[in-house]
């Protein structure tokens, strides 16, 4: 059996018949089962492989988003610019176990959800999953869970199940969480027909390899380190790329006792970590939605840069057959945006053209803000096209990529508030100074932020 180290079992096994795995899937691959008390499979995703941008790093970001499920090992390790052999063994000799066994780890995480919270056939989840037989269900199953479905399906039976087309999911993240500075963070820069707060309800539409999808969270203060949310899907098979979309857009795998740990060795940060502990540095559902947002927010205000973004997504999206609330349509992909005339976007023609190359160099893959892509590359690549600054880059790699060490220093309201508490409000001199907080500078700057909104506030 293998638990979480606070697992609550009275046993206390010896430390010397303990084995110790850098994640649940190396502990499958060496033979344990999933404790039923702890459930260490569904603990948040390790901090570890957000903060480092090397290539264990990356592959682990790839195969949580469901890489090998489209493209295969080989195909994965083609992406990531390495052998399939070479890509089997650092991963087996950091984490323990190869890709083929994350990957299976992540099949039977969804499975789990779908077995506990819904009625739908055992035959459709074996498929919506990625497994390649309902066999091969059945035996993953029992061997990291040491039960069948149908035990799990009826030892689940007091949750709540799906309703309708809606699924029930609990997302889990590491106490503290600022939750009201989240949801503001979301009122604040939801785009009208995308994205809606309604109470302490978040809502927004999902662009998905199986159609559009509707993701619901409940971010009111709780004392259960989960968010309840629930998704409507085209495809059951998108269910693990959209949970793993929201865990970034939310940031759920910080650990927020770290970063405030190490952000508070200075003395500016430390006040504000200590006025507003767990605050989150949040992202993006996907790349593209980011990247065309930072550009758009360029040189105007955030309420201007909404504006037209919502008329953008209205008259370029996606509409959405069946609304939910206020949420009607989907933002564009790349190809769209690549696709448009600039004269039809109604921007200055300087930004018109940002998008248009932006959206081209995305959709041609010149650029790339996948979650396993080289944050640095990607940062590079973005200031090749024209109209894209070292401001719009970094921001998108801090919403797109992760990064939790990105920070646009050229940001005026970070500059202002900067300049409030005594630090340098000159962009050159701020990014200077902001080395000591590294490597967690997108955090700093959150901070920094969310001082500011409280300022405005008040005034």
């Amino acid at each position: 059996i293998y638990c979480r180290p606070s697992c609550p079992t009275p046993v206390r096994p010896k430390r010397a018949n303990m084995r110790f795995f850098a994640t649940p899937a190396g502990a499958q691959q060496a033979g344990f089962r999933s404790c039923k008390r702890c459930a260490p499979d569904s603990t948040p995703g390790s901090p570890e492989w957000n903060r480092r941008d090397d290539l264990v790093a990356r592959a682990v970001r790839a195969i949580d988003d469901g890489e090998i499920d489209r493209v295969g090992v080989a195909g994965l390790a083609d992406r990531l610019g390495v052998s399939a052999r070479h890509l089997q063994r650092v991963l087996t000799e950091e984490i323990g176990t190869g890709p083929n066994a994350l990957a299976r780890a992540r099949r039977a995480r969804a499975a789990r959800v779908l077995i506990e919270t819904t009625t739908i056939p055992f035959a459709q989840i074996s498929l919506a999953t990625g497994f390649g037989s309902v066999r091969q269900f059945n035996d993953t199953i029992a061997a990291v869970f040491a039960s069948t479905p149908s035990q799990m399906r009826r030892q689940a039976s007091s949750l709540h199940r799906a309703h309708n087309d809606w699924v029930p999911v609990r997302l889990s993240y590491r106490p503290p969480l600022a939750a009201a500075e989240l949801l503001r963070w979301l009122r604040l820069h939801a785009v009208a027909g995308a994205e809606e707060v309604a109470g302490t309800t978040y809502r927004r539409s999902l662009r998905l390899p199986g159609g559009v999808g509707v993701v619901e969270i409940d971010l009111a203060s709780s004392t259960h380190p989960y968010l309840p949310t629930r998704f409507r899907l085209q495809s059951l098979a998108d269910l693990p790329q959209a949970i793993n979309r929201v865990r970034r857009l939310l940031d759920l795998d910080a650990d927020p006792a770290v970063i405030g740990n190490d952000l508070s060795h200075d003395e500016c940060m430390a006040s504000l970590v200590g006025a507003t502990p767990g605050l989150r540095s949040p992202g993006e559902a996907s790349g593209t939605d980011a990247a065309v947002r930072a550009v758009l927010h360029q040189q105007v205000s955030l309420a201007s840069a909404k504006s037209i973004a919502a008329r953008l997504v209205a008259e370029h999206g996606i509409e959405l057959a069946d609304p939910v609330g206020q949420v009607r349509y989907a933002f564009p992909s790349a190809a769209v945006w690549a696709r448009a005339d600039p004269g039809d976007l109604g921007l200055p023609s300087s930004r018109a053209e940002a998008i248009v190359n932006l959206g081209a160099a995305l959709h041609a893959g010149w650029v790339d803000l996948s979650p396993w892509a080289d944050r640095s590359q990607a940062v590079e690549a973005m200031q090749r096209v024209k109209g894209i600054g070292p401001w719009t880059a970094n921001v998108v790699a801090a919403k797109a990529l992760a990064d939790p060490d990105a920070f646009g220093s050229g940001d005026l309201a970070l500059l202002r508030q900067s300049a409030s508490l005594g630090l340098p409000g000159e962009p050159s001199a701020l990014e200077s100074h902001a080395d000591r907080w590294r490597p967690w500078r997108s955090y700093a700057m959150h901070h920094l932020w969310n001082a500011y909104l409280n300022e405005q506030e008040t005034q």
